[in-house]
């Protein structure tokens, strides 16, 4: 690991505080204030191409830091293409008050296994992230680490997909998702890891297991369980979005669960696919039901407790008649046992909302979602939806430009969208092949866009506020080579939380 302090507006390193405060998300360093952990996964370490990189922003411009790989304070060497930093997460693991940063490298090599993928735990402390007594924790499937499943294999993508927090118990969970994962002979099955509690038990599951109930599906090639994750308090969801429904191949699916446990197995309520009864649409070949998800708790009107959850489901392949994966979303509702309700779809062709589907939009390739008051009755207004559209296109001038769509997840979609897009909102020249909405973040005040690609003068993470106006300007914005961040990056701002 490569620590470097940097100045930021404070002109002072990231200030210890005399304890943790609890409760305060993403608050690496303990002094009550949010900091910001942003990705370049595709960044040069140490002359090494695509090795990748994380770089934190103290909050109160207390400076900044850069974690990677170099020189091996952090488990491993840079290697061409490992990209640390594909995917992030924060929890607290240890219940120390502190937050803790989680690091997905899919492609990192173990021995001589190409991109069999690995996870770190950076753990806080009151003088930031691992400079404290805790020494990084690293899952991976090497044999003196602790994730089973059998030795590591080619492309298996340990950390392709993160996500982590507290159950409504109180106790801190870390998901990983392995979606290349072989079972026998079934290649690239899918699999995710669940690590529950501060002893951090491990379990592996898979389409096969049955523990705590039987899970929905059979693992079949391709099928990529666990691609991609979100995750509440109270419940859990697993993309596969290479599930073949019949003959549809790529149509896609997603699995439930709930956070109750048995001997460390989650428990499966269900799953989503476009081929369930109450689900709308129809299963078609690559639409990838499935492949961005985002959840966020729910409380109903008049209920004395958060129980339930609303989920988002990206299905970017999706057709609109005769316009080929213009994408859409899928809205539903989860009680506490699981059971599910469609509430909504949203697409460019609904009433009231801003753009147009146009082939190749991919609609819905990715999502955040934010409750801003998760302990209130849940409306449209803190409850809000941000969709990256990275295909669409303002004029043949800029094809794949893309944009970002914010909608309600609670009432009519259309009534209060907003749209943002490079040039307007988002301060950057438009240009070919930018893909906005390929990386997005959420907190409760801010929707982070990252835009890793176009103009160099472009390339930064904005925050906008969830109530911005479309084409509203942000009110936070981390760039390359301002306020101690290095000058220089391959991807910076692909992934951000």
């Amino acid at each position: 690991m490569l620590l470097v302090w940097g100045l930021g507006t404070g002109g002072t390193p990231a200030a210890a505080a005399v304890a943790c405060p609890s409760g305060v998300e993403s608050d690496f360093n303990g002094d009550g204030v949010r900091d910001t952990a942003i990705a370049d996964p595709e960044a040069t370490v140490d002359g090494v191409a695509q090795a990748g990189a994380v770089h934190i922003v103290y909050g109160g411009g207390k400076g900044t830091a850069t974690i990677s790989q170099a020189p091996a304070n952090v488990p491993g060497v840079p290697e061409t293409g490992d990209r640390y930093g594909y995917s992030l997460a924060v929890y607290d693991a240890d219940l120390d008050g502190c937050s803790d940063l989680v690091v997905g490298a899919p492609y990192e090599d173990l021995g001589t296994v190409p991109d069999s993928g690995c996870v770190h735990v950076v753990y806080g402390s009151t003088s930031g992230l691992n400079a404290g007594s805790r020494p990084v924790k690293e899952f991976s499937q090497s044999t003196d680490k602790p994730l089973g499943g059998g030795a590591p294999e080619t492309d298996d993508w340990v950390g392709y997909a993160v996500a982590a927090g507290k159950t409504s118990a109180g106790q801190p969970y870390l998901l990983i998702g392995s979606p290349g994962e072989s079972l026998g002979t079934v290649e690239d099955a899918g699999a995710f890891y669940y690590v529950s509690g501060t002893a951090q038990t491990v379990t592996m599951n898979t389409q096969d297991t049955e523990v705590a109930g039987s899970v929905a599906g059979v693992a079949e090639q391709d099928d990529r369980y666990g691609a991609t994750l979100a995750a509440t308090p109270t419940h859990f969801a697993v993309g596969t979005p290479g599930e073949a429904l019949g003959t549809a191949t790529f149509a896609g699916g997603v699995g439930l669960f709930t956070h109750a446990l048995t001997s460390g197995y989650p428990k499966p309520t269900g799953a989503l696919a476009q081929d369930s009864e109450y689900v709308n649409g129809s299963e078609e070949v690559g639409d990838q039901f499935g492949a961005a998800l985002a959840m966020v708790p729910y409380r109903p009107s008049g209920a004395t407790s958060t129980t339930e959850s609303l989920i988002a489901v990206g299905v970017p392949g999706e057709d609109l008649s005769t316009t080929v994966d213009a994408g859409a979303v899928q809205i539903f509702r989860l009680t506490a046992s699981g059971a599910y309700t469609e509430t909504a779809w949203v697409d460019q062709n609904a009433a009231d909302v801003d753009q147009a589907p146009e082939a190749g939009d991919f609609f819905g390739q990715r999502l955040t979602a934010v409750n801003s008051a998760p302990n209130s009755s849940s409306t449209g207004t803190n409850t809000r939806l941000a969709v990256g559209v990275p295909g669409e296109e303002s004029s043949e001038e800029h094809p794949e430009k893309g944009g970002v769509q914010i909608f309600p997840m609670v009432g009519a979609v259309g009534a209060s969208d907003q749209w943002i897009e490079p040039g307007y909102g988002i301060p950057s020249a438009a240009a070919p092949s930018m893909l906005t909405g390929l990386s997005l973040g959420a907190t409760p005040s801010l929707l982070y866009v990252g835009v890793p690609y176009g103009p160099a003068e472009g390339r930064a993470v904005y925050g906008f506020p969830w109530n911005v106006a479309a084409g509203g300007a942000p009110t936070q914005t981390f760039k390359p080579g301002a306020d101690g961040l290095p000058a220089e990056g391959g991807a910076f701002g692909a992934t951000v939380r």
